[in-house]
């Protein structure tokens, strides 16, 4: 195989699972240079998987072709030609603002605050459990995203990209340090959400968060869709959306890949604005510029201004 030493851990896990359980299972004993585009197309469309995950077992053996290319062992890739429709069975589901608050007001106060964190600034739930203390800046209200916790081992975010400092709006920065005191691990240099299994080396592991406890408990509120830690990311894009932001603040604050060379060189979207449209889309969450009306507050407006730390919110010593 070629080198991927710049490859996530994930995605070279996936490669390995691609590769042990359906490539040499199949083609493990037969000559490379007898295998044929049609054989191969056949035997794709006869794998019980999703389209988008027989999609990535064709994309594995086509790899595997191309090294032996590059080698000069084979001649030919008869991959390439292989038809394989990566096409979703259906639409991922994203939360109506109602069901997110229901879901939020049942959850436990640490995983309101992970599902808070995912649906008010797009980060992925790797990203949300790579995040330290010394990550959150109380005083500028945003926080550097500078790695990612994924199959039990810390590396790098999925694109350079994804490693844009993201901001924070007062509802995070409020459960955050309510959370500080309590999470058991508060030093700068600890995680956020650290695991007390491991004595807070590690940070919490998001698969038995999401089984255990995130989708059990929105049955129980009466959510029927099906509910993971993505689903707060895919909400958020959508109130992005849906608000009528530029689409250049949209991509920067999904910090998804380009829209083309020239956008992504010479074109950005400042923090102020970021803030203007994260405002929007946690109004809608949240319900604030309802509340805000009948209470008199500026809270509702999406004029950006910061509030002074020292008034608006206790930091911790560290942050001051």
């Amino acid at each position: 195989m070629e080198s991927h030493e710049d490859k996530r851990r994930s995605t070279k896990m996936g490669y390995l699972s691609n590769l042990n359980n359906h490539i040499v299972p199949r083609w493990g004993d037969y000559n490379p240079k007898s295998i044929t585009t049609v054989e191969v197309e056949e035997w794709v469309k006869s794998l019980k998987l999703a389209p988008a995950s027989r999609a990535k077992v064709r994309n594995v053996l086509s790899m595997v072709f191309r090294h032996g290319m590059r080698w000069g062992w084979l001649e030919k890739n008869p991959v390439t030609l292989v038809r394989c429709s990566s096409k979703r069975l259906r639409r991922p589901d994203i939360l109506t603002a109602e069901e997110f608050r229901a879901l939020l007001g049942a959850l436990p106060d640490r995983e309101r605050l992970m599902g808070t964190i995912c649906a008010t600034t797009g980060l992925r739930i790797g990203e949300v459990l790579g995040l330290k203390w010394e990550d959150i800046d109380f005083a500028t209200h945003q926080a550097d995203v500078l790695r990612s916790y994924s199959d039990g081992a810390i590396g790098p975010c999925k694109t350079e990209i994804s490693e844009q400092p993201v901001p924070l709006d007062e509802i995070v920065l409020e459960e955050l340090l309510a959370w500080h005191p309590v999470c058991g691990y508060p030093e700068p240099g600890d995680w956020v959400f650290a695991s007390d299994y491991n004595f807070g080396k590690t940070p919490l592991w998001p698969d038995s968060l999401r089984t255990k406890i995130l989708q059990p408990v929105a049955r129980r509120v009466g959510i029927r869709k099906q509910i993971g830690w993505h689903t707060f990311r895919r909400t958020y894009s959508s109130l992005l959306a849906e608000t009528g932001n530029d689409v250049k603040v949209v991509q920067e604050l999904m910090r998804h890949s380009k829209l083309s060379t020239t956008m992504e060189v010479y074109t950005q979207a400042g923090m102020t604005k970021k803030r203007a449209a994260q405002r929007k889309a946690v109004d809608a969450l949240f319900n604030r510029d309802s509340e805000a009306s009948r209470g008199g507050e500026a809270r509702g407006k999406s004029d950006c201004s910061l509030i002074a730390p020292s008034e608006s919110l206790m930091l911790p010593d560290y942050a001051r």
